[in-house]
């Protein structure tokens, strides 16, 4: 990345990155950097055994690789005081400037329900394991007889590629018999929050927890259902439209009706079984290192290189959110260089914390020092 105060980027016009000073970030002294260099440091090991390909805003994969390195050299047991030295040291910060609009914040969680591995009538919605055959179209991929817009598809034994059904298909039995469930909620809400989130932690009548995480999706386009909120004048704007209101609003439609909503919603997502290693932290991310609670980012993965470091201002309803973090997630709805998504961690109280946040954001991107 050029040396200069300010980069616009090259392949679209979606930012300027302005040189700052540590001191111009409000909070950045306040903060637990520990806790923030614990979470870069498991993107570390990440970096070094694959260098991410660098992306439109930055930074550099390889230089990023080898500040991880630096990292894990360090130890695991830095104290705060350590870690806001190796921060300042080794990486320049960058305020992320959108070209139009402002930086936004939403925040996601883990959700955290019971299930069970048999279908019943009071647990009759699956969670269902990719389709044999279900795969991201490659750049190759002959698409003439698919819709533009989809980015999955499934490939027959003759290497020809067809639409997955979408949501409203497939809730109607449409893949019945050729996906297999992994297990089973109480409701069909419940499951929609699960394909919003990405993952999930099962609980079952043994005690077990049994993690859920993305496996595949069915390539048809994102549309947020909160919209129809908006449609349908249940609330007047967009702020309003946060994830309980949503939850409630949906709980409260007649089956059919909600059936019909979700339906609008035309991506499905399917899910593999994954271990749940340390309950402190959250599912494995698409940056393939688990999840840090207040400290792991979802950005647009077009414009942000996973596991940079990125410094989170807003205002939100819990209080002011000064934070460190690490980009290492991205979502459908994550689009824009000022656009992140916090994780806030597993379960109910996660949910509280997360269900709420929709507020304007600063985001500050670290970009390693040459050495």
């Amino acid at each position: 990345m050029p040396g200069a105060d300010s980069i616009l980027a090259d392949a679209l016009p979606a930012a300027n990155l302005l040189a700052v000073a540590f001191t111009d970030l409000p909070g950045w002294a306040e903060d637990d950097h520990a806790a923030a260099f614990a979470a870069f440091r498991r993107s570390a090991a990440r970096l070094i055994d694959k260098v991410p390909t660098a992306k439109t805003l930055g930074p550099d994969g390889t230089a990023l690789a080898q500040k991880g390195q630096l990292a894990i050299a360090l130890g695991e047991r830095v104290d705060s005081v350590a870690a806001r030295a190796f921060f300042e040291a080794h990486f320049k910060p960058f305020r992320i400037a959108p070209v139009s609009g402002e930086g936004f914040v939403t925040g996601f969680f883990e959700p955290e329900v019971e299930a069970r591995l048999r279908a019943s009538l009071a647990f009759p919605v699956p969670l269902l394991a990719p389709p044999e055959g279900l795969r991201e179209i490659g750049s190759d991929d002959d698409r003439r007889n698919l819709d533009p817009t989809l980015t999955w598809a499934m490939e027959d034994e003759h290497g020809r590629l067809a639409a997955c059904p979408e949501r409203g298909a497939i809730m109607a039995g449409a893949l019945d018999g050729r996906a297999r469930p992994i297990a089973f909620v109480k409701s069909a809400v419940e499951a929609f929050f699960i394909h919003v989130q990405g993952a999930a932690r099962l609980r079952l009548p043994d005690g077990q927890l049994m993690r859920v995480t993305f496996a595949a999706k069915s390539g048809h386009p994102y549309f947020s259902v909160a919209r129809l909120m908006l449609e349908r004048g249940v609330v007047a704007s967009p702020a309003e439209a946060t994830a309980d209101v949503l939850r409630a609003w949906l709980d409260g439609l007649a089956p059919q009706e909600r059936r019909a909503a979700l339906a609008r919603n035309r991506s499905y997502i399917f899910f593999r079984q994954a271990p749940v290693a340390d309950p402190a932290l959250g599912p494995i991310a698409a940056a393939g290192v688990p999840l840090t609670p207040s400290r792991s980012l979802a950005v647009d993965r077009s414009l942000i290189t996973f596991h940079a470091p990125v410094f989170v201002e807003a205002d939100l309803a819990a209080g002011p959110f000064r934070h460190l973090m690490v980009a290492q997630d991205t979502g459908s709805a994550i689009i824009g260089p000022a656009r992140g998504d916090i994780f806030f961690g597993s379960g109910d109280e996660a949910f509280a914390l997360a269900a709420r946040v929709r507020d304007p954001a600063r985001f500050t991107l670290l970009v390693p020092r040459e050495d």
